[in-house]
């Protein structure tokens, strides 16, 4: 049920992502759209989480704010609903409500899918993301009055994926998941599915610019990560340490058990948090000393299969989103990327291995293998910063009639 004494409760949430390290403008942020929801829902007609992200959806916020808002009116949701507190995991606002809302006909559509992806292997949370884009996509159909893919029009698409000011607030992921959607449901209904996907626009698919490690700031990193005067304890060390020499995710870092770490073989094993698939990397010294040490002289002696555990009590497993904490420590320490918009995250250090793997001639397919990557291109987010091989790609300006001290300053 939507707003559930949230106005009463709301305080605990905030209390308890203060507690557990969320920063003062995320939580800000939260606290905003809680004031705003609970002042507009009843002037506004809003009758679920779903109805306020539509009311966003009309105005002209960008594609990244839209993303923004969707996460924060997941966790309040999932609080008012729930009772449920922020763990720390990546999440976009649950659309089981536009599910529940549509006629039997959309709803058998996003079944067969389902059904049809799962045999195919497909990992539930891929499923549950694309079914949930394209729920959200007919709901909004259906709200047109359009409850049939046959009556469906090209104005009431272009309505879902544009504003009233001509902008985007679909992005090219979304447009990708609705469009894979209808054709992959051409083989029930070949004519509608057909005439849905020629309405839908095309997008612009954005790539950021990668802040990358520069040669001097991997070398401040390490004397950091060495240099037992510092403050860094034992614990961020050895995170930071593992993070660096093999390039695993947040995710898996936090998601470590005790028992993931074979110290007669010299192998760590896993299930990647993010695809579901095993990986195994070896146990080097230079990590896995750093692992000893935490485990030995600084780890508490509780009942805890994480190997990585929260300083305070309650001790427990850290979080995702306690890995960024320790990267930043680490590069405080290390005296780099203190400017606001710097990244810090320990992706960081992922992409450093990569570049610096196929900067030495590592195939890709190896680098991949190592990197525990399932599709091949998720490499080319790494190949834009390969500095060794883009040298390879320059051309000469010696051949154009370009005056002496063109590029001196002035």
């Amino acid at each position: 049920m939507f707003l559930q004494d949230l106005g009463n409760k709301y305080h605990s949430l905030i209390t308890h992502m203060e507690e557990t390290g969320y920063s003062s403008d995320y939580i800000g942020r939260i606290k905003y759209q809680i004031k705003f929801i609970l002042t507009e829902a009843k002037n506004r007609g809003w009758k679920s989480y779903d109805d306020v992200y539509r009311y966003y959806e009309t105005t002209s916020v960008s594609i990244n704010n839209l993303k923004r808002i969707r996460t924060y009116l997941g966790r309040i949701m999932d609080y008012d609903h729930d009772g449920k507190y922020p763990d720390g995991k990546r999440t976009k606002m649950a659309q089981t409500e536009a599910y529940t809302k549509l006629v039997p006909e959309y709803q058998r559509l996003i079944d067969w899918y389902r059904s049809t992806e799962r045999e195919r292997g497909k990992k539930d949370s891929s499923i549950k993301t694309e079914s949930q884009n394209v729920a959200s996509f007919l709901l909004s159909l259906q709200n047109a009055g359009i409850v049939n893919l046959g009556d469906v029009t090209e104005e009431a698409v272009l309505k879902v994926f544009m504003s009233s000011n001509g902008k985007p607030h679909k992005s090219h992921t979304n447009r990708k998941f609705i469009s894979s959607f209808f054709k992959k449901c051409m083989v029930l209904e070949q004519e509608a599915c057909k005439k849905v996907i020629s309405f839908i626009p095309m997008t612009r698919k954005y790539s950021k610019n990668v802040q990358y490690l520069k040669p001097q700031e991997v070398q401040l990193i390490l004397t950091a990560l060495e240099d037992m005067t510092n403050t860094l304890s034992l614990r961020d060390r050895a995170i930071g340490k593992l993070a660096f020499y093999t390039g695993l995710r947040s995710c898996d870092i936090a998601a470590l058990d005790l028992s993931s770490i074979d110290w007669e073989r010299d192998i760590i094993s896993i299930k990647q948090q993010k695809t579901g698939t095993p990986l195994e990397v070896s146990l080097s010294a230079v990590f896995g000393n750093a692992i000893y040490d935490y485990v030995i002289n600084e780890r508490p002696f509780v009942n805890c299969p994480s190997v990585f555990i929260t300083t305070g009590k309650p001790y427990k497993r850290m979080l995702s989103s306690s890995m960024w904490q320790v990267s930043t420590k680490i590069m405080a320490e290390a005296n780099i990327r203190q400017s606001k918009g710097d990244r810090k995250g320990l992706h960081l250090f992922r992409h450093n291995l990569a570049t610096s793997l196929m900067g030495n001639g590592v195939p890709q397919a190896v680098v991949s293998e190592a990197l525990g990557q399932t599709a091949p291109e998720s490499l080319e987010a790494y190949l834009s910063t390969d500095i060794t091989h883009l040298r390879g790609c320059a051309l000469s300006i010696s051949h154009f009639p370009i005056g002496e001290g063109v590029f001196t300053d002035a």
